[in-house]
């Protein structure tokens, strides 16, 4: 997959914003004890993926009603949607100067078309030892989905399906969408807002 970056600038993935805070002393914290277990980048972005992927629930897979945004939150409260868990593993890689984006893709609901459409956010990080992006995502595995950390071939949660009319956006975005962070706003029960409220596409 051909990637486009919305800034030709890695500055501008390195940058904080308020759903990714990693001035926040629980973030850089983390960032520390995962960068001290680490011995280059890579190690260092393998054992932040896994941590977010491991560590931190997916609320619809635990049925919290709870929603959470700001990295910081994710981490205090160990859960999140994958809009959620985004924020937070790219918090915890730019804290160390390693610059990580979002990614997205328009994936069903449920099994088929006919369940609806809905935003599935990952990420895209800049390794500087290859000099590409690769993405990842840390949505958290459960049966039927397998994703891995790999420098040889993605290993995402959904592969899209394009007979179903599932998208892969090739775009890696230096700030959250503006479509995702609406819905974590305006929504108040994260069951409700995962079965309703998520965006069905990406208007870039």
């Amino acid at each position: 997959m051909i990637f486009i970056t919305e800034s030709d600038s890695l500055e501008d993935y390195l940058a904080e914003s308020e759903e990714v805070d990693f001035s926040h002393l629980s973030i850089r914290e983390k960032a520390a004890e995962l960068y001290a277990i680490s011995s280059n980048d890579e190690e260092f972005i393998g054992h932040a993926y896994r941590f977010v992927r491991d560590e931190i629930s997916h609320s619809w897979d635990i049925q919290s009603p709870r929603i959470t945004r700001k990295a910081s939150e994710v981490l205090y409260f160990k859960e999140g949607i994958c809009y959620a868990k985004s924020h937070l593993l790219c918090a915890v890689l730019r804290s160390q100067g390693v610059p990580a984006g979002f990614c997205y893709q328009k994936l069903t609901l449920g099994d088929a078309p006919d369940t609806g459409y809905c935003v599935h956010a990952l990420n895209a990080v800049f390794l500087k030892s290859l000099g590409r992006w690769i993405r990842l995502d840390a949505r958290g595995n459960k049966p039927g989905v397998h994703a891995e950390f790999s420098l040889h071939g993605e290993q995402l949660a959904f592969p899209v399906r394009e007979a179903c009319n599932e998208i892969d956006y090739p775009k890696i975005y230096a700030h959250p969408h503006p479509h995702t962070i609406r819905a974590l706003k305006q929504n108040t029960d994260c069951v409700q807002m995962c079965l309703h409220g998520l965006p069905a596409e990406l208007m870039s």
